[in-house]
C-alpha cells in the first residue's frame, strides 16, 4: 500500500527509508538528503497537497501541533485528504497521561494532561478519532516517550557542565530509540495489524539522570553535576521543570504482543552506543 509520510524530520526520515522506494512519498517543509521521493510542503500555508492521492493509501503523521488546541495544523491537513486514507498512523506522546505518581500506565489509563503540550496532543487525538470514525479510516495512535538517537543525546549540555537532578530525587524514565519508533510506524502498516492506541518505548525505567550519566560515560566526558530538586526549582527552565514534575512508568506490553515490535534497543546502553 502506498504510504504518505507527513513530516520527514528526525523520525519521519527514518520511517521513509524503511519503506520501499516505489511505494512511499515524504512531505517535508525543507529539502532533506534521502534517496526516497520527498515533496516540499508547508502545512501552515499550503492549501492543497503536492501529489495526487491514490484510491488506497496510508498516512504516517509525525508533525507536532502548533499553537493552542485544537490542532489547526492537523485539521488543515485532514481537509486535504481526498479520498480519505485507509489507515492513519499518528505519533503522539505518553505525556497525555500526566503525573501518575510513579505508577504504571497502560493504554487503558485515562488521559490527564498537566501541561499545554500534552493538552494539545489530547486534542489532536480526539480530533483524529472523530475524523477517522466518519471516514472509515483505521487509526493507530503511537504514544511515544522521550525520543533519543544520533544527534539527540544531550551531549552539548554535558559538555557545558549543566547539572542534572540527583538520582535520589529523579523520577522513573521512559524513552525510545528513534529507530525503534520508526519500526513501530512500519509495523502499524502491516496487513492485519489491529488499529488502536499503543504505548511505545524500551520498557526500561531508569531515570534521565542515569541516562545522561551513561551518555557521559560512553562519550568519555565527566559525569554531570547532580543537584537537589530544591536547587533545580531555582536553576532549571520552566520547560525543563515541567518534565521533572511528572512521574510514571509506561507499560509497552501491547506494543510487543499485539503490534509485534520487540525493540532493538531494549537496553538503552546499547542504544546510546549505537547513537554515538
Amino acid at each position: 500500500m502506498f504510504t504518505l509520510v507527513t513530516g520527514a524530520g528526525y523520525t519521519g526520515r527514518r520511517v521513509l527509508e524503511l519503506l520501499p522506494v516505489d511505494s512511499v512519498t515524504g512531505l517535508s517543509r525543507s529539502a532533506i538528503d534521502t534517496d526516497r521521493p520527498v515533496k516540499t510542503f508547508d502545512l501552515d500555508s499550503a492549501s492543497m497537497l503536492p501529489i495526487e492521492l491514490p484510491a488506497r493509501y496510508a498516512v504516517i503523521y509525525t508533525v507536532p501541533p502548533k499553537g493552542d488546541a485544537p490542532d489547526e495544523r492537523l485539521r488543515r491537513f485532514l481537509s486535504m485528504l481526498t479520498p480519505a486514507p485507509a489507515r492513519f498512523i499518528y505519533i503522539s506522546t505518553t505525556g497525555v497521561y500526566g503525573d501518575c505518581g510513579g505508577e504504571t500506565v497502560t493504554e487503558a489509563t485515562p488521559v490527564n494532561p498537566s501541561n499545554e503540550r500534552a493538552a494539545r496532543r489530547v486534542a489532536a487525538e480526539t480530533l483524529l478519532a472523530k475524523w477517522a470514525g466518519k471516514n472509515e479510516c483505521e487509526l493507530f495512535i503511537l504514544r511515544a516517550p522521550g525520543i533519543y538517537g544520533p544527534g539527540r543525546l544531550g551531549l552539548e549540555r554535558i559538555q557545558a557542565g549543566m547539572p542534572v537532578l540527583s538520582e535520589d530525587d529523579a523520577n522513573p524514565g521512559n524513552r525510545i530509540h528513534v529507530d525503534d519508533l520508526a519500526r513501530c510506524c512500519v509495523a502499524a502498516l502491516s496487513p492485519g495489524a489491529p488499529a488502536g492506541i499503543y504505548n511505545v518505548g524500551d520498557n526500561d525505567n531508569r531515570s534521565s539522570t542515569w541516562f545522561t550519566g551513561e551518555v557521559a560515560r560512553q562519550s568519555g566526558l565527566p559525569a554531570p553535576p547532580e543537584i537537589s530538586r530544591e536547587q533545580a526549582n531555582k536553576e532549571f527552565s520552566p520547560q525543563r521543570l515541567s518534565f521533572m514534575t511528572e512521574s510514571r512508568r509506561v507499560n509497552t506490553t501491547k506494543m510487543r504482543s499485539v503490534l509485534g515490535v520487540m525493540p532493538r534497543y531494549a537496553n538503552p546502553e546499547d542504544g546510546i552506543k549505537a547513537s554515538l
